[in-house]
């Protein structure tokens, strides 16, 4: 049997995970713009301290993240958080996130009311929760929880906890794309608040939220790379896609001045590459991309000494809403959450900020030193930090979150079914979550979706030539 020929376009998580998939049924090539592999994964130094410029954790609850790592050989390597105590830093002070919440919704009255998080008024709005009319197919998050507990939950709470995973809108996102596990409650109209204390009593599986890698996340792309170059997969950078069309006997690929003829093609890029490549034969689909929207965010890491912080900085971080008129919309205590970083750099301290969110991304065209200045002055005032550190790296991610709003799924399953037919799928970010183990099931979904049919045709033509 002649081995199928499938070409998979971006190297990011999503792309890798394709290629290492594809790898051990088809011959794979696969086509990365940039100079680097892993996308929004990405290690790197500050201060001689190795440290994650991307996306810093993965779901563990998830499996499919955690199962690659150790499908790859980083299985020695998973480490959980050392440290999951967060707050909010609003009202003037830094409060503990309640307890007992889904994604911001509270469930835990006892817990919210000791938060402090939310004034008195915003508490006996929650108590005496409203009932509404069951919504139809779906709700944005912030609508429909203000409805029901009041405004100050959606702007205290739901917004900077969405605000860490999408940088949008909790009055745009979609319930039913970002927190499925409430949908149900909302469509039957029942208690808001007994479905959280439901759902946040009910067992869970045993094992932490989330893991860490040790060396950062940013490993997890070079490992897979490894690992499908082991496999055989040819892994090209720097090697942009400027045509891709559908010929009777697969798929045409041009990049630079090479022509690759491909049986299979699973398109791993965000929706505006995505909608280019696919505008001659999938028109439909390249307009339906055309309607995602991203956010941008920088990220600001910073390394210091710890014999120059005067003030102890406990916890994983703390969450900014963006109501209070900040900065930052958060900062992240590294060298507390990740005991990796503290046990390589016992000398160092290493936090990070962000800034930005969906329209609002202006941040992202301020120098450098702004950035940090911008970083250093919210952090003297939440958490009394005096010390300057001793390196800093800013890290812009420019369309680096696909946005959710009411009616994303629908939207997904109109591009998906407009691609299936022509031997091609599409994964990543845009489509089935933003996080890594959505990203990974996406990107194993799309080769099962090309690879069943290329390698049933391969079969039925070398049948034929025998």
């Amino acid at each position: 049997m002649v081995e199928p020929h499938v070409v998979v376009i971006g190297g990011g998580i999503a792309g890798l995970t394709a290629a290492y998939a594809a790898s051990a049924r088809a011959r794979v090539t696969l086509l990365e713009a940039s100079g680097r592999l892993g996308g929004k994964l990405r290690a790197g130094e500050v201060g001689g301290v190795r440290v994650d410029l991307g996306a810093e954790s993965m779901l563990a609850r998830r499996p499919e993240a955690v199962e690659l790592a150790r499908q790859v050989g980083l299985a020695g390597a998973l480490e959980p958080p050392s440290t999951a105590k967060a707050a909010i830093w609003t009202r003037g002070a830094l409060r503990p996130l309640p307890g007992g919440q889904v994604m911001g919704v509270p469930g835990d009255l006892d817990a919210l009311a000791a938060s402090g998080v939310l004034s008195e008024r915003g508490l006996d709005r929650v108590r005496h929760e409203l009932a509404t009319a069951p919504v139809g197919s779906d709700v944005s998050i912030g609508e429909y929880v203000a409805a029901r507990l009041g405004r100050e939950v959606v702007d205290r709470l739901v917004e900077p906890l969405l605000g860490g995973v999408y940088a949008g809108h909790a009055d745009e996102i979609s319930l039913r794309a970002a927190v499925p596990a409430l949908l149900p409650v909302a469509r039957s109209g029942g208690s808001l608040l007994e479905e959280v204390r439901e759902l946040t009593a009910r067992p869970t599986s045993v094992g932490p939220v989330f893991q860490g890698i040790e060396g950062g996340v940013g490993t997890l792309p070079e490992a897979v790379a490894d690992a499908c170059r082991k496999a055989g997969a040819e892994l090209r950078t720097d090697s942009a896609v400027d045509e891709l069309r559908r010929t009777p006997e697969g798929w045409r690929v041009v990049t630079g001045d090479e022509v690759l003829h491909a049986d299979a093609v699973v398109l791993a890029v965000p929706a505006p590459q995505a909608a280019r490549l696919l505008r001659a034969d999938a028109p439909g689909a390249a307009a339906e991309l055309d309607t995602v929207e991203y956010a941008g965010m920088a990220l600001v890491t910073m390394a210091f000494r710890r014999a120059d912080l005067t003030e102890p900085l406990t916890g994983s971080g703390f969450l900014v809403p963006p109501d209070d008129g900040r900065s930052i919309k958060a900062s992240t205590f590294s060298s507390n959450k990740w005991g990796w970083l503290d046990r390589g750099a016992p000398d160092a301290f290493v936090l990070r900020t962000s800034l930005g969110r969906h329209r609002e991304e202006e941040a992202l065209d301020l120098p450098d030193e702004e950035l940090v200045a911008r970083s250093l002055a919210d952090l003297g005032e939440a958490v009394g930090l005096r010390a300057r550190p001793y390196d800093t790296a800013v890290t812009r991610w420019r369309g680096g979150l696909p946005q959710y709003p009411v009616g994303h799924l629908e939207r997904v399953e109109r591009i998906r079914g407009q691609v299936a037919r022509l031997g091609l799928a599409v994964c990543g970010a845009a489509y089935d979550g933003v996080g890594i183990p959505a990203c990974i099931a996406g990107a194993r979904r799309a080769v099962d979706e090309v690879l069943t049919p290329a390698i049933g045709t391969h079969v039925t033509e070398g049948t034929m030539g025998t």
